[in-house]
């Protein structure tokens, strides 16, 4: 009986809420953004536009410049080695591990980024400096926070690729070289911590192993038996804990 009178008010209320929202967008003044092509006879209408598709370019390529510039690459890879390690197939799923590698980078990239705000976004909103200095600048930050993870061999790699002078110092190395050997410097160091991680967990399945062909059971799968000794290890230990700290550590310290 209840069910069914809660039932009833949802649908008076349901009408009732789709007229006040149309009420309420015909007295509202709503903006509305309108892109068109044509015909200009000022060049500064031309120039403005350009930068326009310029800025929506940039942004549809934000994720890339998340993960490709940020903490969030080596963080992610040694998250799924976890998973990986302890055999637990889709827990966590994916998207908790994707969104605990987005906040950690954005705790981890606090520093640089308030930098780039500070030195590049804050002075360009203040129509102190222009669009040109202002990417200089706010690429300063990123790339010297970058060049502290980059193997001078990496880095080296990508210069006699682009056939450039040996630089004096790292302000002269371009941008477009210091990201991909920065990109190829984590993945080697994710690599490295995800092989350490997973040492203890294939210690335990290399003994069930050992345990159930001793006893004669080998038709039992041994992931049935080690899965729940090796997430009592990492519980024990405070698996996430320790992780979390080696991530932050290995990015500060």
């Amino acid at each position: 009986m209840k069910s069914n009178m809660f039932f009833r008010i949802v649908f008076f209320m349901i009408p009732g809420l789709l007229m006040g929202s149309s009420a309420i967008a015909q007295t509202v003044p709503i903006p509305s953004f309108n892109l068109e092509i044509g015909q200009s006879s000022n060049p500064d209408q031309v120039a403005s536009t350009l930068q326009i598709i310029a800025m929506l370019t940039i942004l549809s390529l934000a994720p890339a410049i998340l993960i490709m510039t940020t903490s969030f690459t080596r963080i992610i890879i040694v998250l799924s080695f976890i998973r990986n390690a302890l055999g637990t197939q889709q827990s966590p799923p994916n998207q908790v591990l994707l969104g605990f590698a987005m906040f950690l980078t954005f705790f981890i990239m606090a520093d640089p980024w308030t930098q780039v705000y500070d030195q590049a976004l804050k002075p360009y909103f203040d129509k102190q400096i222009g669009q040109e200095v202002a990417f200089e600048r706010a690429g300063e930050p990123i790339k010297k926070w970058m060049g502290h993870f980059t193997r001078p061999k990496d880095l080296a790699l990508f210069l006699r690729i682009a056939k450039l002078k040996q630089p004096k110092n790292y302000k002269e190395v371009p941008l477009y070289v210091v990201i991909p050997a920065f990109v190829i410097s984590e993945l080697k160091t994710a690599f490295q911590m995800g092989f350490i991680i997973y040492i203890p967990f294939l210690v335990i399945d290399m003994v069930v192993s050992s345990v159930l062909m001793s006893m004669g059971m080998m038709m039992l799968p041994p992931i049935m038996i080690s899965l729940p000794f090796k997430i009592m290890l990492f519980v024990l230990v405070d698996g996430w804990y320790l992780i979390t700290a080696s991530l932050v550590k290995s990015f500060t310290g």
